[in-house]
């Protein structure tokens, strides 16, 4: 393995870090989070920060308003 990671470039830091990958995707190990799991924490962020942003507009037009009808 480490003769034809030299061959392609990758380190064997970077196999490693597959094979420990692989290994969670197959439910060998449960210390680290599938490519599943990591998938949904993006997409989970990725929404709360939409949603956070949301939040702060309706924050800053309902502030807007108030003044307004004031």
């Amino acid at each position: 393995m480490c003769r034809r990671s030299r061959a392609s470039s990758t380190t064997a830091t970077s196999l490693q870090a597959w094979v420990k990958q692989a290994d969670a995707d197959a439910g060998v190990r449960a210390d680290i989070l599938t490519t599943e799991e990591r998938e949904e924490l993006a997409r989970l962020r990725r929404e709360n920060k939409r949603l956070l942003t949301e939040r702060d507009i309706l924050k800053a037009v309902a502030t807007f308003f108030a003044k307004e009808n004031a």
